[in-house]
């Protein structure tokens, strides 16, 4: 099977514009079929708060009310998406931006929670693979903005790292899928504070025993949930890491390999 890379970048590389165009250097040198998804929550923050719009946090979850998907529909469908676009363009890499709800590519529902009600927030239901797979096939690079619809055309506001673990599972029936999950960390650590203590490779029950021993970093068990749910799915390689050190991380010779 052709591989397909599937690239997440966020954290606080969203926000550096030399780290961003560092990072858009070596996505753009990847050889082959790729696809990037992004998520860009400072910067929607940052609008929500110029515009008086007061935001609301549970657990470092963004409560998304119906004025706040405005601002997260324009900050990450509109300018974070065009302008990764245009700076790969430039870069020889033609690329496309979408988010989940053009061609109906990711379609989900309203989160439900027994005891919170996140508002406009969405979780995935299904993945509809043929129009990226047209661009892919037309040697189109995707990027993929973390704004998803319901079948009724709600707009939603959805996990990054969730929509990059979901279009790895879909489209890892059709390409050998390596997920890399980048951001500003060297990858899963032992130490938080300490970027030599990074964990080279990881299965299910170092994660499971980690978590009991509540050793790993709160933060990162979303990220390691998505990944090992993708490799359950079939996708090849899930790798966490320095998104500077994206070439590295391809190659196994950075961050930590989920298997």
């Amino acid at each position: 099977m052709e591989t397909l890379y599937i690239v997440k970048v966020g954290g606080n590389i969203i926000d550096d514009a030399e780290k961003l165009s560092n990072f858009l250097y070596a996505f753009s040198s990847i050889q082959g079929k790729k696809i990037l998804v992004h998520g860009g929550g400072k910067l929607a923050t940052k609008l929500a708060s110029s515009l008086s719009i007061p935001q609301h946090m549970i657990d470092g979850r963004r409560v998304t009310d119906a004025e706040t998907l405005k601002i997260v529909t324009m900050v990450y469908a509109g300018w974070i998406n065009k302008d990764i676009v245009a700076k790969l363009n430039a870069r020889g890499c033609i690329s496309m931006g979408m988010s989940g709800a053009d061609a109906q590519t990711i379609l989900a529902h309203k989160r439900k929670h027994a005891d919170v009600d996140f508002g406009f927030v969405g979780d995935i239901d299904q993945v509809n693979t043929g129009a990226l797979m047209a661009l892919l096939y037309q040697g189109i690079s995707i990027v993929v903005a973390p704004i998803t619809q319901d079948p009724g055309g709600q707009l939603l506001n959805t996990n990054a790292d969730t929509i990059a673990q979901e279009l790895a599972k879909a489209m890892s029936l059709h390409y050998s899928t390596s997920l890399i999950y980048s951001f500003e960390k060297k990858g899963v650590m032992r130490d938080v504070s300490d970027e030599g203590s990074v964990i080279a490779q990881m299965d299910a029950s170092m994660f499971k025993q980690m978590k009991e021993d509540q050793s790993i970093f709160a933060g990162m068990i979303p990220k390691l949930e998505n990944a090992f749910a993708a490799i359950e799915a079939g996708v090849s390689k899930v790798i966490i890491g320095d998104a500077l050190e994206l070439a590295n991380l391809i190659e196994g010779k950075s961050g930590t390999t989920i298997r």
